[in-house]
Protein backbone atom coordinates (compact mmCIF):
# COMPACT_ATOMS: atom_id res chain seq x y z
CA UNK A 1 0.00 0.00 0.00
CA UNK A 2 1.29 4.08 -1.10
CA UNK A 3 2.33 5.58 1.50
CA UNK A 4 -0.53 7.49 3.73
CA UNK A 5 1.02 10.72 4.61
CA UNK A 6 -0.13 12.90 7.19
CA UNK A 7 -3.34 10.76 7.12
CA UNK A 8 -5.30 10.89 10.42
CA UNK A 9 -5.00 7.28 12.55
CA UNK A 10 -8.68 5.90 12.88
CA UNK A 11 -9.87 2.75 14.28
CA UNK A 12 -12.89 0.82 13.51
CA UNK A 13 -15.16 -0.41 16.72
CA UNK A 14 -17.79 -3.07 15.83
CA UNK A 15 -21.09 -1.45 15.98
CA UNK A 16 -22.53 -1.88 19.74
CA UNK A 17 -26.08 -1.16 21.84
CA UNK A 18 -24.05 1.70 23.11
CA UNK A 19 -23.77 3.62 19.74
CA UNK A 20 -27.14 4.31 18.93
CA UNK A 21 -26.52 8.19 20.08
CA UNK A 22 -23.86 8.59 17.62
CA UNK A 23 -26.56 7.13 14.59
CA UNK A 24 -28.78 9.72 15.94
CA UNK A 25 -25.86 12.71 15.93
CA UNK A 26 -24.87 11.29 11.53
CA UNK A 27 -29.02 11.16 11.02
CA UNK A 28 -29.24 14.98 11.06
CA UNK A 29 -29.89 17.51 7.85
CA UNK A 30 -26.40 18.33 6.68
CA UNK A 31 -25.36 14.63 6.68
CA UNK A 32 -28.41 13.18 4.99
CA UNK A 33 -28.60 15.34 2.55
CA UNK A 34 -27.48 13.37 -0.51
CA UNK A 35 -29.45 10.52 1.01
CA UNK A 36 -33.02 11.72 1.10
CA UNK A 37 -33.12 13.32 4.55
CA UNK A 38 -33.21 12.26 7.79
CA UNK A 39 -35.14 9.17 9.25
CA UNK A 40 -37.65 9.04 11.67
CA UNK A 41 -37.41 7.57 14.93
CA UNK A 42 -38.47 4.33 14.56
CA UNK A 43 -36.75 3.78 11.01
CA UNK A 44 -33.32 4.95 13.17
CA UNK A 45 -34.25 2.50 15.90
CA UNK A 46 -34.98 -0.16 12.73
CA UNK A 47 -31.59 0.77 11.17
CA UNK A 48 -29.28 0.33 14.50
CA UNK A 49 -30.67 -2.88 15.35
CA UNK A 50 -29.53 -4.10 11.64
CA UNK A 51 -26.13 -2.75 12.84
CA UNK A 52 -25.86 -4.17 15.50
CA UNK A 53 -27.44 -7.77 14.77
CA UNK A 54 -25.49 -7.73 10.96
CA UNK A 55 -22.29 -9.77 12.04
CA UNK A 56 -24.32 -12.67 13.62
CA UNK A 57 -26.15 -12.95 10.35
CA UNK A 58 -22.66 -13.32 8.78
CA UNK A 59 -23.78 -10.64 6.01
CA UNK A 60 -21.62 -7.77 6.93
CA UNK A 61 -19.73 -5.68 9.64
CA UNK A 62 -20.84 -1.90 10.94
CA UNK A 63 -18.42 -0.01 13.23
CA UNK A 64 -18.14 3.59 14.33
CA UNK A 65 -15.09 5.31 13.33
CA UNK A 66 -12.67 6.32 16.05
CA UNK A 67 -9.73 9.31 15.87
CA UNK A 68 -7.04 8.40 17.81
CA UNK A 69 -5.44 8.86 19.89
CA UNK A 70 -8.07 11.17 21.47
CA UNK A 71 -10.73 7.90 20.96
CA UNK A 72 -13.40 10.26 19.38
CA UNK A 73 -16.45 8.63 17.71
CA UNK A 74 -16.46 10.69 14.58
CA UNK A 75 -18.75 8.44 12.11
CA UNK A 76 -19.59 5.32 11.05
CA UNK A 77 -18.71 2.82 8.35
CA UNK A 78 -19.45 -0.80 7.47
CA UNK A 79 -20.38 -3.15 4.34
CA UNK A 80 -23.05 -5.78 4.06
CA UNK A 81 -24.18 -7.53 1.42
CA UNK A 82 -26.32 -6.70 -1.59
CA UNK A 83 -26.67 -8.06 -5.39
CA UNK A 84 -25.85 -5.69 -7.79
CA UNK A 85 -25.96 -7.19 -11.65
CA UNK A 86 -26.74 -10.32 -10.55
CA UNK A 87 -23.66 -10.72 -8.48
CA UNK A 88 -23.52 -10.85 -4.93
CA UNK A 89 -21.31 -7.90 -3.19
CA UNK A 90 -20.54 -5.78 -0.98
CA UNK A 91 -21.79 -2.43 -0.56
CA UNK A 92 -19.78 0.15 1.52
CA UNK A 93 -21.00 3.43 3.14
CA UNK A 94 -20.08 6.30 5.61
CA UNK A 95 -20.60 9.05 7.27
CA UNK A 96 -18.07 11.36 9.57
CA UNK A 97 -19.79 14.06 11.64
CA UNK A 98 -19.51 17.89 10.30
CA UNK A 99 -17.01 18.87 12.84
CA UNK A 100 -15.03 15.98 11.35
CA UNK A 101 -15.02 16.27 8.05
CA UNK A 102 -12.38 17.31 5.49
CA UNK A 103 -9.30 15.69 7.55
CA UNK A 104 -9.20 12.96 5.70
CA UNK A 105 -11.05 10.41 8.02
CA UNK A 106 -13.53 8.89 5.84
CA UNK A 107 -10.54 7.75 3.40
CA UNK A 108 -8.48 6.32 5.84
CA UNK A 109 -11.60 4.02 7.22
CA UNK A 110 -13.20 3.66 3.89
CA UNK A 111 -9.29 1.63 2.84
CA UNK A 112 -9.50 -0.21 6.41
CA UNK A 113 -13.12 -1.13 6.10
CA UNK A 114 -12.30 -2.47 2.00
CA UNK A 115 -9.54 -4.45 3.85
CA UNK A 116 -11.35 -6.02 6.85
CA UNK A 117 -13.59 -6.97 3.45
CA UNK A 118 -10.73 -8.14 1.72
CA UNK A 119 -9.99 -10.39 4.57
CA UNK A 120 -13.25 -12.38 4.74
CA UNK A 121 -12.45 -13.81 1.25
CA UNK A 122 -16.47 -14.10 0.35
CA UNK A 123 -16.82 -11.77 -2.11
CA UNK A 124 -14.99 -10.12 -4.89
CA UNK A 125 -16.33 -6.88 -4.99
CA UNK A 126 -17.06 -3.82 -2.88
CA UNK A 127 -19.10 -0.99 -4.32
CA UNK A 128 -19.80 2.54 -2.89
CA UNK A 129 -22.57 4.50 -4.69
CA UNK A 130 -22.45 7.90 -4.23
CA UNK A 131 -24.83 10.41 -5.26
CA UNK A 132 -23.08 12.31 -8.59
CA UNK A 133 -24.08 15.73 -6.62
CA UNK A 134 -21.70 14.63 -3.82
CA UNK A 135 -18.62 15.71 -4.57
CA UNK A 136 -16.83 14.64 -1.05
CA UNK A 137 -18.17 10.84 -1.45
CA UNK A 138 -16.60 10.55 -4.78
CA UNK A 139 -13.59 12.23 -4.14
CA UNK A 140 -13.42 9.73 -0.47
CA UNK A 141 -13.73 6.72 -3.14
CA UNK A 142 -10.97 8.07 -5.39
CA UNK A 143 -9.00 8.44 -2.32
CA UNK A 144 -9.26 5.35 -0.92
CA UNK A 145 -8.34 3.20 -4.02
CA UNK A 146 -11.81 2.46 -5.73
CA UNK A 147 -12.62 2.41 -9.69
CA UNK A 148 -15.16 4.41 -11.35
CA UNK A 149 -17.47 1.90 -13.44
CA UNK A 150 -20.86 4.13 -14.64
CA UNK A 151 -23.32 6.11 -13.00
CA UNK A 152 -26.63 4.75 -12.73
CA UNK A 153 -30.42 5.73 -11.81
CA UNK A 154 -31.28 4.87 -8.15
CA UNK A 155 -33.54 5.01 -5.50
CA UNK A 156 -32.58 5.61 -2.19
CA UNK A 157 -34.18 5.51 0.31
CA UNK A 158 -37.16 3.29 -1.64
CA UNK A 159 -38.77 5.61 -3.79
CA UNK A 160 -36.55 8.90 -3.49
CA UNK A 161 -34.81 8.82 -7.31
CA UNK A 162 -31.25 9.62 -6.86
CA UNK A 163 -28.38 9.45 -10.10
CA UNK A 164 -25.46 8.14 -8.31
CA UNK A 165 -21.92 6.48 -9.19
CA UNK A 166 -20.91 3.12 -9.33
CA UNK A 167 -17.47 2.41 -7.39
CA UNK A 168 -15.58 -0.55 -6.89
CA UNK A 169 -12.48 -2.42 -5.37
CA UNK A 170 -11.61 -5.77 -6.62
CA UNK A 171 -11.40 -7.89 -2.97
CA UNK A 172 -9.15 -9.91 -4.95
CA UNK A 173 -6.38 -7.84 -5.42
CA UNK A 174 -3.98 -5.47 -3.64
CA UNK A 175 -5.35 -2.10 -2.81
CA UNK A 176 -3.84 1.06 -4.09
CA UNK A 177 -4.98 4.17 -2.84
CA UNK A 178 -3.78 7.53 -3.39
CA UNK A 179 -1.24 9.14 -1.00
Amino acid sequence: MPERGNAPLVRLDPWAETDFDLLRRINAPEMTEHLGGPETEEKLLERHRRYVDIVGKGTGRMFSIVLLPDLQQVGSIGYWERVWHDETVYETGWGVLPEFQGRGIAAEAAVAVIALARAERTHRYVHAYPSVGNPASNAICRKAGFQFVAEFDGEYPPGNAIRCNDWRVDLTTELTAEA
